[in-house]
């Protein structure tokens, strides 16, 4: 399990706003015919890097659901779309929320729901 500490930063908090955070796509996951968008996020204050799952089915409504993690500099450059899943479920902790969940955002581990 990777071990990351929490430092009081506000994209910590569940509710975090996508305005505190610089973007980058890093791309589309199309495992299980999910094709979930892939972004890489920087904290605008910490400047810690996060990575972001999305994923939504248009054919269930409130399906979407979003996870996010924080990535070390390390491991940034070993996580592709498809291996994404993987790292954020081997997160000590990660947030999570969307319309699936009927959360706006919470803190979570381990396995993550993302296929239909």
């Amino acid at each position: 399990m990777n071990k990351i500490p929490k430092i009081g930063c506000a994209c910590e908090k569940p509710t975090s706003d996508y305005t505190e955070y610089r973007s980058s796509e890093l791309g589309v996951d199309p495992t299980h015919g999910r094709y979930a968008e892939v972004t890489i996020q920087q904290c605008k204050l910490c400047q810690r890097i996060w990575i972001r799952y999305f994923v939504e089915f248009e054919h269930f409504s409130k399906s979407g659901r979003w996870y996010k993690g924080i990535v070390s500099k390390k491991d940034r450059s070993q996580i592709t779309p498809e291996n994404a899943v993987e790292y954020l479920e081997s997160l000590e902790w990660y947030v999570y929320g969307g319309s699936f969940f009927e959360s706006t955002g919470t803190f979570g581990q381990g396995k993550m729901s993302v296929d239909a």
